[in-house]
């Protein structure tokens, strides 16, 4: 028999949190992010719960090409644009769209031989810092990248640093709009933050907007407001079972440094679960667990494979019991994976991307 630890991928959930990035930006079309193997969840098993998006936006050339493998015909975005010159070739031979974020690939693109232009997105860097020319010099960008033959339509695009936060957007927005003003091409700066707190306003979202976290259940200002309060639905559930009981008594520790001391008689469970797995190793004791649907608590350190959590709410719980580490109960419970990360010191994405090799993903419809 295989060790229990197993994920499920909610087909149904990633249909829904489509469906409410829409919602939350009328009339904008909608890039599914599915970069990182579409967050951790493998891409040929989100494609069918996110065929319904009007583009795919991902990072690498290989996940734009098993996209297109998968019967794809719609837009992709290379949301970084390419790496190397010879990448031209493939978005040439794929029909790939791709930002262009720097002086070295519009010089790329003018060396590039091509019969059919090439449909780019100019990245601004208003405010994140990571990529794009400062709005100062996006003009003189455009207009090099206007000049070439070898680029047909020319789109603008930026990213939000505080989306999210305390700053806010308004800063960004108007760098934006005030260096792309009067230039002609669609638009999009929305990320899932911008999407789901600012998408009523047209000028935010704009033609396209970016859904990433949201398309997979997590909020992007948690904890702030929650995946519920967004009406999101978890799309990963990381499930195992129970493969030992220990009874404590008080003074008893447990775990790698004996880091938690039963206070008292304490019924502990052993889970087949660790940080081999991808589940965080510095999550403390505390970090919320079901049990059978049952909220309970880890104790102790996360060992390599197994952790321990706290059986006093559901002391008849023996081994083979339903342990839900995040997502969907059999029971119809949830543990909202941002709250796992929290404890953990981490943020929801990480855990999704974490997942380890090691543990069979199955998707269901």
């Amino acid at each position: 028999m295989p060790r229990p630890i197993h994920a499920t991928i909610h087909t149904a959930a990633l249909r829904h949190n489509l469906e409410r990035a829409r919602r939350a930006a009328p009339d904008a079309r909608v890039w599914a992010v599915v970069k990182a193997n579409a967050y951790g969840h493998g891409i040929e098993r989100a494609f069918e719960g996110l065929r319904a998006a009007d583009g795919f936006a991902l990072l690498d050339l290989a996940e734009a090409e098993r996209v297109r493998a998968l019967g794809w015909r719609g837009p992709i975005l290379l949301l970084e644009g390419v790496f190397e010159p010879r990448d031209l070739e493939l978005c040439s031979r794929l029909g790939l769209w791709h930002a262009v974020h720097c002086d070295a690939q519009i010089d790329w693109l003018a060396a590039h031989k091509t019969q059919v232009p090439h449909r780019v997105f100019l990245k601004m860097n208003s405010g994140m810092n990571r990529l794009g020319f400062t709005p100062e010099r996006y003009r003189a960008a455009w207009a090099r990248l206007n000049a070439l033959p070898q680029v047909d339509e020319i789109s603008f695009m930026t990213h939000f640093s505080d989306a999210d936060g305390q700053r806010g957007i308004a800063h960004q927005v108007h760098a934006f709009h005030r260096a792309t003003q009067d230039l002609p091409g669609e638009r999009s700066i929305s990320n899932s933050a911008a999407i789901l707190r600012h998408g009523g306003e047209a000028d935010v979202r704009l033609d396209w907007v970016r859904a990433g976290i949201v398309l997979y259940g997590g909020a992007p200002d948690h904890p702030e407001r929650t995946a519920a309060d967004w009406e999101l639905q978890p799309t990963m559930t990381l499930a195992s079972r129970l493969i030992g009981v220990q009874q404590l008594q008080a003074g008893d520790t447990v775990g790698y440094g004996s880091r938690f001391t039963a206070e008292g008689p304490l019924t502990l469970g052993v889970v087949a679960c660790g940080y081999a797995d991808g589940y965080p190793r510095h999550c403390p004791t505390g970090t919320p667990v079901l049990v059978e649907g049952v909220r309970t608590r880890t104790v102790g350190r996360v060992s390599m494979d197994m952790l321990a959590v706290d059986l006093t709410p559901l002391p008849q719980a023996g081994i083979g019991a339903e342990v839900t580490l995040w997502g969907r109960a059999g029971s119809g419970a949830v543990l909202p994976i941002d709250e796992v990360a929290q404890a953990g010191g981490t943020i929801g994405y990480e855990l999704m991307c974490a997942l380890a090799p090691r543990v069979p993903v199955t998707a269901l419809a």
